[in-house]
């Protein structure tokens, strides 16, 4: 499946100090929307490899109906990006508002935990293939970033982890 759809109950429990939906918990129902399709998509078991792009448009408010509509929109040889749209609405209405948007990219492992193949996606109509532009770009980005962050993390990574940073006993 390349799609699919989870709903939540915002409950008592999830909230935060400002009384509203606690972005974490928006982390884990994004990341079990995607991992789902993931899973439905490649057949397979499938680890999370990266998130990005992650935008909090619009609080969620305890009480709400949360739906997180996840999609494939771009493989690779292992790999799958999803988009992930999360949206609420008060029960009483009827509504949705746009709250949240991530990409994800999952990769299909095998039982020994090495990456398997996906089926080939092809965008077949022109907001898929926006889509799929999307995701190369973020793809791009996150490259980037990913060159900046080895930098980042280079002398981290020789030095001392039980170390004082500031040189003190």
């Amino acid at each position: 499946m390349r799609e699919i759809t989870l709903r939540f109950l915002a409950e008592p429990a999830d909230v935060n100090f400002g009384g509203k939906v606690h972005g974490g918990i928006l982390m884990k129902w994004i990341d079990q929307a995607g991992y789902a399709c993931a899973c439905g998509w490649s057949g397979s078991y499938c680890v999370t490899v990266y998130v990005g792009g992650i935008t909090f448009e619009k609080p969620v408010a305890i009480g709400d109906l949360v739906e997180v509509r996840a999609k494939v929109i771009l493989t690779g040889r292992s790999s799958m990006h999803i988009a992930v749209d999360v949206c609420s609405r008060a029960l009483r209405q009827t509504r949705w508002v746009h709250t949240t948007h991530c990409l994800i990219v999952f990769v299909a492992v095998d039982e020994a935990g090495r990456p398997h193949p996906v089926p080939v996606w092809e965008p077949q109509v022109e907001d898929d293939v926006r889509l799929a532009d999307y995701a190369r770009a973020m793809q791009a980005q996150a490259a980037q970033v990913e060159a900046q962050r080895a930098l980042w993390l280079a002398p981290l990574r020789d030095s001392d982890p039980g170390a004082d940073p500031s040189g003190g006993g």
